[in-house]
């Protein structure tokens, strides 16, 4: 017959299939129909919110992509813009000292 950690089941009978069943609940490999619904459960939640989480940062990712082209176009419309003269090309125009200000 067959052995397990060394006895022979068919020797030890019903002694031996408790022994069985309480060393497989301690390692953890027979767990109630409960906890394993409930990992399940877990597994399946975390699952659907680590989903939702990858739309949420690709929506994140196209926006942002949106909101730089905005600014590049705002930059290149402010950079094309002529510029205000100094204050020290407006006096020598007018033919104004600025050092008697």
């Amino acid at each position: 017959m067959s052995e397990i950690f060394g006895i022979d089941v068919a020797q030890g009978g019903a002694t031996a299939l408790l022994v069985l069943v309480v060393v497989l609940i301690l390692t953890g490999r027979l767990v109630p129909r409960s906890v394993l619904k409930d990992t399940q459960d877990d597994r399946d939640y975390w699952r659907s919110a680590h989903g939702e989480e990858v739309k949420a940062r690709q929506a994140e990712r196209e926006l942002t992509n949106e909101l730089i082209e905005v600014a590049h176009t705002a930059d290149q419309v402010l950079t094309a813009l002529p510029r205000p003269p100094s204050m020290k090309e407006v006096t020598a125009a007018h033919g104004m000292d600025p050092s008697t200000e």
